[in-house]
């Protein structure tokens, strides 16, 4: 611990006093225009015992309060209400805020710059400025004078802040000086406000361009992005690593992915063939082989799910058929898509340091994943699928049934938009809930009383099963996302979102559900929710803590498509 954060501990509760005993309005004054309003999504940098994060929500903004010292953060827990989410977390790093998938409209670092050594701001602002929304604001205090009390404190400037906004195309739009609110007399303060004004990345430009404008032979690029996009929606704890501007997945669940989808295309009977994929029908798919694919036909597309079993001649066709895969990936849409120059491709495969061994059993989780390598793409493109997700999944399937249009083969046999669409489906919605209705019956007929998440009734004969992330706008099927319920609260929910008040007020109900129907059973539970939940760790096995993560994702749903609360 540093002598920073040694002070903040031993003087937690006196500064928490001091600090709270100030208002917003008075210390924040300055920038008063750019306070946020009602409904804007903030992140607060050093949170400390919480006053400006609970200004800010009883605003009615939602508030995400990010604060590293133990101590602090425990203070602002019990001074702020539960609209506030608290978490643990820091400059430069942002591991666990970057993971939520969010973009604020406005960004308070307050009384945290000078504490950042100079070698470190411009890795901090890059992370803050990949946070903002298209025109949101970061609000950047600035203190001038040295502590004399054991804190460190590094030198800061505007100057500083303005080449930083240059470099990463934010505007500056008010620099206001002000006096220190403690009465020191050797101490003044100055607000720099930045504002983010599009998306200036080109990242958008760059996806419109492979998905319209690409020469394709075959299916494999429209593929390849369609996975990403899937992986970045739906597994936030997907990233494996987050340096140097990149990103980097499990390759394993790119080869899963890439092979649900391509399921329903290939194995589909019409007219005694499944619908053509390439240009050249004599040289058939790189990753359909007969010791691979062709083994495993009897499954179905839901049958690659995470978590999944499969042994003896299953395992073996199955390790073949991802190797198969990721050669293909490799050797088509990877080496074909590039920026400009040929050479300057979009993605890399990294292959694993150690030789896989082929099993006799395997499990579809994160050991077996990461054991066929890296996927490695740009951060910022990696935002863009997990931002614009919703607007960019449907100009790729709309794009690739126009490919799958002109191919001779699916001219000939007229086939039917419907059926494009059909075979394009992520999960086939009739095992929406069918793993978890079993389960609901086998402990019913057990002599278990079950009851709803949501109110505590007990459940009769009659019942729903509620997708908690309503799967109409984030098709999910996980354990830990559908929850047993009355057909009435169902119903009323509907397509909607818990309120954060909901979800908290049926906290115990939920864990009492999840320890009873999968605690005997758990492997799977937690592999599902360590990829598709924030912040939880490969080898997760906490109940606790995958709902706090299902808190967050309810959150960075929410914010990215804008859904109704309930």
């Amino acid at each position: 611990m540093n002598l920073t954060s040694t002070f903040y501990s031993q003087h937690a509760e006196e500064l928490a006093q001091q600090y709270n005993a100030l208002d917003f309005e008075s210390v924040h004054q300055s920038w008063q225009d750019y306070w946020p309003k009602q409904g804007d999504n903030v992140l607060d940098i050093g949170a400390g015992p919480g006053r400006d994060a609970k200004w800010m929500s009883h605003q009615g903004c939602d508030v995400i309060a990010v604060e590293p010292n133990d101590a602090l953060r425990q203070l602002g827990k019990h001074y702020t209400d539960a609209s506030v989410t608290w978490l643990n977390d820091y400059l430069p790093e942002l591991k666990a805020t970057l993971s939520l998938g969010m973009r604020f409209n406005l960004i308070l670092v307050s009384a945290v710059w000078m504490h950042l050594a100079m070698s470190q701001r411009e890795r901090a602002f890059r992370k803050l400025s990949n946070l903002l929304a298209p025109n949101g604001k970061l609000v950047i205090s600035l203190r001038h004078g040295s502590f004399t009390d054991g804190r460190e404190g590094y030198p800061v400037s505007v100057e500083e802040l303005e080449k930083l906004a240059k470099d990463h195309a934010l505007q500056i739009q008010l620099v206001s000086d002000s006096p220190d609110h403690l009465n020191r007399n050797d101490v003044y303060w100055q607000t720099v406000v930045l504002s983010l004004p599009d998306d200036s990345s080109g990242n958008l430009k760059t996806v419109r361009r492979i998905i319209v404008n690409d020469s394709k032979s075959a299916t494999y690029k429209l593929a390849l992005l369609r996975t990403l996009l899937r992986i970045a929606d739906v597994y936030p704890g997907a990233v494996l690593d987050r340096q140097n501007g990149k990103i980097a997945i499990s390759m394993g669940l790119v080869a899963l992915y890439w092979i649900r989808q391509f399921k329903r295309l290939i194995d589909v009977d019409i007219e005694g063939a499944g619908i053509q994929q390439s240009v050249n029908t004599t040289k058939g798919l790189g990753f359909v082989k007969p010791d691979g694919w062709n083994q495993l036909k009897h499954l179905s597309a839901d049958d690659f799910s995470i978590g999944a079993m499969f042994v003896a001649d299953d395992a073996i066709a199955l390790q073949k058929l991802f190797s198969h895969t990721i050669s293909t990936i490799k050797a088509g849409p990877v080496t074909f898509t590039y920026q400009g120059d040929k050479d300057n491709h979009l993605f890399e495969v990294v292959s694993p340091t150690l030789r896989r061994n082929k099993a006799e059993a395997v499990i579809l989780d994160n050991e077996f994943f990461t054991s066929y390598g890296q996927f490695v793409l740009s951060e910022k493109l990696w935002d863009c699928f997990r931002i614009y997700h919703s607007w960019i999944e449907p100009l790729v399937v709309n794009q690739w049934i126009k490919e799958m249009q002109r191919f001779k083969l699916n001219r000939e046999r007229q086939i039917s938009l419907q059926t494009y669409y059909g075979c394009l489906v992520w999960i086939d919605a009739l095992h929406n809930t069918r793993d978890v209705r079993q389960r609901v019956d086998e402990l019913k007929n057990a002599g278990q009383e079950i009851h709803s998440v949501w109110s505590g009734c007990a459940l009769k004969h009659q019942y729903h099963v509620d997708h908690c992330l309503p799967f109409a706008y984030w098709p999910n099927n996980d354990k830990w996302n559908l929850l047993p319920t009355t057909a009435k609260e169902n119903l009323s929910k509907s397509d909607k979102l818990p309120t954060a008040k909901r979800l908290y007020d049926s906290k115990r109900r939920i864990i009492d559900w999840w320890q009873l129907a999968w605690g005997a059973n758990q492997q799977r539970f937690f592999t599902e929710a360590s990829l598709s939940l924030p912040n939880l760790p490969a080898q997760c096995d906490d109940f606790e803590a995958v709902f706090e993560a299902m808190g967050l994702q309810v959150k960075g749903v929410k914010s990215r498509l804008l859904i109704s609360e309930w």
